[in-house]
């Protein structure tokens, strides 16, 4: 079976991509090299790519958490901009922010049972 376990971001400034992602969700990551770093959960993991020559389109990725709200006010304090409120969807509730390089995530909390 093949699963979802890894999205890459082109970013311009690795290091304040990565402090923002640090601040926001409380992120850790490894460095590989001065153009790239990355989560190394060993689930779904995030990479932060600083060379423009294997920059590509874009995705949504969707971050999923436990407190959407709480969420909401991290990705503000950290200097996210959100660009869709905490709206309802078909199994959930979610918003989307960018991050400080431009990027357009999702944060969203299932349903409760």
């Amino acid at each position: 079976m093949a699963r979802f376990n890894y999205v890459e971001l082109p970013v311009r400034d690795v290091a304040g991509v990565k402090d923002f992602y640090a601040s926001a969700f409380g992120w850790s990551f490894a460095e590989f090299g001065p153009d790239y770093a990355a989560t190394t959960s060993g689930d779904t993991d995030i990479g932060l790519n600083g060379d423009a020559s294997q920059w590509t389109a874009q995705l949504l990725p969707v971050i999923e958490v436990e407190n959407l709200e709480a969420a909401l006010e991290s990705v503000r304090s950290a200097g996210g901009t959100i660009t869709l409120p905490i709206f309802a969807f078909p199994g959930g509730r979610r918003f989307h922010f960018r991050d400080p390089h431009g990027h357009e995530l999702a944060v969203m909390t299932p349903e409760e049972e």
